[in-house]
């Protein structure tokens, strides 16, 4: 009872509401909320700390910069989704404050955009030699673990695959090195109306999670710039839970050395058994591989999973294999 009535406190003051209603839309930092609600910092920063102390809100890191969520990891999470399902998004504030957010995130969007736009042609042409990118989303989806619940997408890029995936799981996590990418993301993700879905800056050889966290990691098109891809398998395996897999999606081995010298490619693609042997190594059952053949490469789908303890072992979760093997 006095948890719920320091809940309703926190929450029951309109420029509190209005942080509520603002962090249901983006991950915003202290400077985001001190310009869209026209306030100072030291008022808004005890707005926010009052907000995470009751629990509505939660706190994370993202390089220099600390942003501001609605809680997700507790049991208060639906009751704060609810408090934002009744705000009236007509209300002439919440309005005005979404309306500064949009004029906010455009501007961000549109630097976003143009650092996409300067690498697209680049892009654009590797994306050319390889099997189309929705057979390979459909293919991902198709191998999530029956009933997951949380996914991490470790170099999440534009957001993509959590575009993808995360409307079939309750919570989506991506990751990426990249500011401009994490904007665009982050505009993607709002454009498409995925509210269960939050990226950040993060490092793959040293992911900010508790171990067994996540119940499928996604690594699309990530290990060929990778310097270590046996450590950076090793980390996404540590995050894994018991019955949950590590999807790995990247290039078989090919010999467009080319692709070193204008796309930056530390790797020419990886073999079956070099792959399996990192999952392996990682402490993860390598299932049978997938290939999917393109114009000049061959895309290649390799799964890890983790094992349930032998009691419930027979409460296999990972599906039957789907596309061309080769």
């Amino acid at each position: 009872m006095d948890h719920l009535l320091t809940l309703l406190r926190a929450a029951a003051e309109d420029t509190r509401l209005r942080i509520v209603a603002l962090a249901a839309r983006e991950d915003l930092t202290v400077s985001d909320y001190v310009h869209v609600l026209g306030q100072s910092q030291p008022r808004v920063s005890r707005h926010l700390k009052l907000l995470v102390e009751a629990g509505l809100l939660e706190r994370f890191r993202e390089a220099q910069f600390t942003r501001f969520r609605l809680v997700t990891s507790s049991d208060d999470a639906a009751l704060v989704r609810e408090f934002v399902r009744r705000i009236d998004p007509k209300h002439a504030r919440i309005a005005a404050d979404r309306a500064r957010l949009d004029a906010l995130q455009q501007r961000r969007q549109t630097a976003a955009v143009r650092f996409f736009r300067d690498n697209a042609q680049r892009w654009d042409e590797l994306r050319a030699l390889h099997v189309a990118d929705r057979e390979i989303e459909r293919a991902l989806a198709h191998h999530l673990p029956v009933g997951a619940r949380r996914l991490l997408d470790i170099g999440t890029g534009t957001g993509r695959l959590l575009e993808v995936l995360a409307p079939k799981v309750e919570q989506a996590v991506g990751i990426d090195q990249s500011r401009e990418m994490l904007a665009l993301a982050r505009a993607n993700l709002a454009k498409a109306g995925i509210d269960n879905a939050d990226v950040r800056q993060g490092d793959m050889y040293a992911l900010a999670f508790e171990a067994a966290s996540f119940d499928v990691v996604t690594i699309h098109h990530v290990l060929h710039y990778a310097d270590d891809p046996a450590a950076a398998l090793s980390e996404a395996a540590r995050v894994v839970r018991p019955g949950g897999v590590v999807l790995v999606v990247d290039f078989s081995p090919h010999d467009l050395v080319e692709l070193k010298r204008e796309h930056a490619h530390v790797h020419l693609g990886f073999a079956d058994n070099q792959v399996q042997g990192w999952l392996r190594s990682a402490g993860l059952n390598p299932l049978e591989p997938i290939h999917f053949p393109g114009r000049r490469l061959m895309t290649g789908i390799w799964r890890g999973e983790r094992e349930l303890p032998a009691r419930t072992s027979a409460r296999h979760v990972a599906q039957p294999a789907h596309g061309v093997s080769r």
